[in-house]
């Protein structure tokens, strides 16, 4: 178990102690407890910019809320430092102390208005002394976001313990890193129009990190989402990652906000809920955010589809999860997709395995559109990618993609395009390959190139049985417009052993054979001792 697994499970089981000793279940305290990370990162970036301005201020004036909201810093008055918590006497009133901090964030940083949660004198004393106390044990010379990643880390750990309401605000983690690395959203304007806690942001930005950019001057995140508690999720995790964007409460069917969204964006990126049902079509009629139609049946999936296609200009790319029976789904839902792939705006369609989310165990489809593709050397084509014996075991009942695999997935679709391949060195938990069955070695670049190389010697695409393939239109046509992988991959190869099947099979018979004669003796001598017992 590598330090930060270590740091995430003490953390993870602090935290749990607040449920245990305030009767409240995981939906009731998530908050107060993302709240005091949210505290804890905003404490140490403050320490770390303060050190920086004192360097540079001059002798005349004192550093302000300006100076650290000019390196993208949240501003912090004294008494909602995390120091100055953590130095309170254990007989101070620390509920009410930690509600003034948050209300004293919130005013002076515009963006955290009403955001931050203020019901810590729920709680008992000695619980949020004790929580204090070990969220002050971060380590501050740790590498990387780890603030980040253990935020991130707590949200998974809510989802999986809120079960089908945890869903409804994140999606695992690596199923958000794949579809940003096939998106490629080196910049621009990237909305979520589901945005759950806000992940598809978080991704994109530190993909723009890992390209040695700063996402504040790449990139603007417009998010949109019914629930307001959500909301606030979403706007403090893009806090704990220094980043700001748009999160406002709408229902995207039906808001003016979301009305005017049509193509506005470079990306989208999204997790809708799948096969909603009871949406008021009534309410969209002559929306011009359905420009192939309006599904007849009482199912939402084609009405997600066309929003975000819909909200991309002319040249943008959009990713999202979808329910599996979507790419093969009949009547007026097949003349939607007949259309959008005429349109030949359909870049890839990816099957990935079953659970991998933590709300439900079903397998799950991922399609990518890219408007403009009909003038790329991709034109009339779709790529199919069949993922579901890639993955890695997490526990028995939760699957993911290592950085490794999804660095060799998105690899693939670049080799698809055209593009040159990228690999970089990314911290790994060095878990099991290829169907969660071997232990990898060496290091993640190294197995990421050997992959790639393995099925394409010579660094240029080719189709692969079991795993891809590069199908035209008019296959699909044949295929009755179907855009399910299984359809068109097919089954891996097996490797030869080199063993003759026939003579193997001869050997095979001859030894039933002499074993059912074994067995008939047996028999024999069995009957003759039961009759002399007897």
């Amino acid at each position: 178990m590598s330090p930060y697994e270590e740091l995430e499970k003490q953390l993870w089981k602090a935290a749990d102690e607040l449920r245990a000793n305030s009767h409240l279940n995981s939906s009731q305290y998530s908050a107060p407890v993302l709240g005091l990370i949210f505290l804890r990162y905003a404490d140490f970036k403050f320490s770390v910019a303060t050190k920086q301005i004192e360097k540079k201020k001059s002798a005349r004036r004192s550093a302000g809320k300006i100076d650290y909201q000019a390196q993208g810093v949240l501003y912090l008055p004294e008494k909602s430092r995390f120091s100055s918590l953590i130095g309170l006497p254990e007989k101070a009133d620390i509920g009410k102390a930690i509600n003034e901090a948050m209300k004293l964030i919130e005013k002076e940083n515009d963006n955290l208005h009403d955001v931050l949660p203020k019901n810590y004198h729920q709680f008992e004393n000695s619980t949020l002394v004790e929580l204090i106390k070990t969220f002050n044990s971060i380590p501050m010379d740790i590498e990387g976001d780890a603030f980040g990643r253990i935020y991130e880390y707590f949200l998974g750990e809510f989802a999986m313990d809120q079960g089908q309401g945890g869903g409804e605000f994140y999606t695992p983690t690596s199923i958000v890193k794949l579809i940003v690395e096939i998106l490629e959203p080196y910049h621009g304007r990237i909305l979520d129009p589901a945005c759950g806690s806000g992940g598809m942001f978080v991704q994109s930005a530190k993909f723009v990190a890992n390209h040695k950019k700063r996402p504040q001057d790449e990139m603007m995140a417009i998010g949109f989402e019914k629930t307001e508690e959500t909301v606030r999720l979403a706007k403090m995790n893009l806090a704990v990652h220094g980043l700001e964007g748009e999160i406002k409460r709408a229902n995207s069917y039906y808001d003016e906000d979301v009305r005017g969204t049509i193509g506005q964006f470079d990306f989208v990126m999204a997790n809708p809920p799948f096969n909603v049902n009871n949406i008021d079509k009534e309410r969209l009629k002559g929306d011009k955010r359905f420009p192939f139609g309006m599904p007849n049946v009482d199912n939402g999936n084609y009405i997600w589809i066309q929003l975000f296609y819909s909200a991309l200009h002319n040249k943008g790319r959009a990713g999202f999860v979808m329910a599996n029976s979507a790419t093969d789904a009949r009547s007026s839902e097949l003349e939607i997709r007949k259309q959008l792939i005429q349109a030949g705006d359909v870049d890839v369609i990816v099957s990935v395995g079953s659970n991998f989310f933590y709300t439900v165990t079903l397998p799950c489809t991922l399609w990518i559109l890219r408007k403009g593709k009909n003038k790329t050397l991709q034109k009339g084509t779709v790529l199919f990618l069949d993922l579901r014996e890639i993955f890695t075991q997490v526990d028995r009942a939760h699957r993911e993609f290592s950085p490794e695999q999804i660095e060799f997935i998105a690899n693939i679709v670049c080799l698809y395009r055209g593009e040159n391949v990228e690999t970089r060195f990314i911290e790994s938990k060095n878990k099991s390959g290829h169907g969660g069955s071997e232990t990898q070695t060496g290091s993640n670049e190294t197995r990421s190139i050997a992959s790639l190389q393995k099925h394409f010697s010579k660094m240029k695409y080719r189709d692969v049985p079991g795993l891809c393939k590069v199908v035209k239109l008019k296959e699909i046509e044949e295929q009755e417009w179907s855009l399910n992988p299984g359809r068109y991959v097919g089954v891996a190869e097996k490797e030869d052993d080199g063993v003759d099947f026939s003579k193997r099979l001869k050997e095979l018979n001859k030894e039933l054979e002499q074993l059912n004669t074994d067995a008939e003796e047996l028999q024999k001598v069995i009957a003759k001792n039961v009759k002399k017992l007897i």
